[in-house]
């Protein structure tokens, strides 16, 4: 079976894993698709085009907002950064929460907020992400620029890496203050997402939807102790911050669907309001897909073009994904 495109986006990522503040945009909400960089946001439940600037305000409300994205597509970051200046213009006490930077870099990202590192240092120190600089440094900027406290939320990429090679046992060999900093229930599910899961994932190893290796298994708690931890660090956010507006950005399979992260800071927290804001790719044609199929991914979508293909050789990907997984099979679990 042919692997979905939104499936490598997680494959890749679960293998990297285990292994201004003026911005101005046109009046007419239904830009053209002409460049990777276009995004069209609508309502989902009414297909109705917005603006950022309308997003925004029919945001202004809401707890927290969460921005899915296919990690590296550009059409996604500039939606973001875009959206992150409007809501700050609609209400500036706000929070960025970043799936991109890990917990136990906080205090890292903290120094270089108040200036005590460089960029470079910065980067260097939290082991940022390769596309920080293209892909998530206009979000840094503007907050570090307004005084945006910026949370690192996600889990530890060690003891993610660790969980998916050695199962659940693996958070007992860990300090107690390293524990402490991971949730109480760290492989807390939402129903549905298992399911899900196997389906963008499991097809890729040979699985069928209604079973899990164990190999699998930890994969998956894997995947669910970030879940759970984004949701936790979300929640702590607003303790420590009391009403300002979160700003959180994931990959869009952490939220999509109200499954993963979502679902989780929905139990967590059932009073915070929470508006899911997902990508759906356009045909090659830059035809629209059809609104009611994608509309329970999110209260908001946005239109983007699909990113070329990074294979058309299945030799060759099957040797990129091997590579990916060596390369996180450094990482000691001892």
């Amino acid at each position: 079976m042919k692997t979905s495109f939104p499936a490598l986006f997680l494959i890749a990522h679960l293998l990297g894993t285990l292994g201004c503040s003026t911005m101005t945009t046109s009046s007419n909400p239904a830009l053209p698709h002409d460049t990777l960089y276009d995004a069209s946001v609508f309502d989902a439940a009414t297909a109705t085009a917005l603006s950022i600037e309308q997003l925004a305000q029919q945001l202004k409300d809401t707890d927290v907002v969460v921005v899915g994205e296919y990690h590296g597509h550009q059409g996604a970051h500039l939606l973001q950064s875009r959206l992150q200046v409007a809501l700050h213009g609609q209400r500036p006490e706000q929070v960025l929460t970043m799936e991109q930077f890990n917990l136990d870099h906080q205090a890292d990202v903290d120094r270089y907020l108040r200036g005590g590192t460089g960029e470079t240092e910065m980067i260097e120190d939290t082991d940022a992400w390769p596309n920080y600089r293209a892909s998530y440094r206009p979000l840094v900027e503007f907050a570090r620029q307004h005084s945006i406290p910026v949370v690192a939320a996600n889990a530890p990429a060690d003891v993610v890496r660790c969980v998916g090679r050695r199962g659940a046992d693996y958070l007992q060999t860990l300090s107690s203050e390293a524990r402490m900093q991971l949730p109480e229930t760290p492989f807390a599910d939402t129903e549905g997402y298992r399911e899900k899961f196997l389906e963008a994932i499991g097809h890729s190893h040979g699985e069928s939807s209604g079973e899990m290796s164990a190999r699998m298994q930890n994969t998956y708690r894997a995947q669910l102790l970030r879940d759970n931890t984004m949701a936790m660090r979300i929640r702590q956010a607003r303790e420590q911050h009391p009403g300002h507006q979160v700003l959180h950005v994931t990959g869009t399979f952490h939220s999509e669907d109200r499954l993963g992260t979502v679902g989780l800071l929905e139990a967590m927290a059932p009073d915070v309001s929470v508006a899911v804001i997902s990508p759906v790719f356009r045909a090659e044609n830059g035809t629209e897909p059809d609104m009611k199929e994608h509309g329970r991914k999110g209260d908001y979508l946005y239109l983007i073009h699909p990113l070329p293909p990074e294979f058309r050789d299945s030799e060759r990907e099957k040797k990129a994904m091997r590579a990916r997984f060596n390369r996180s099979a450094d990482t000691e679990c001892d």
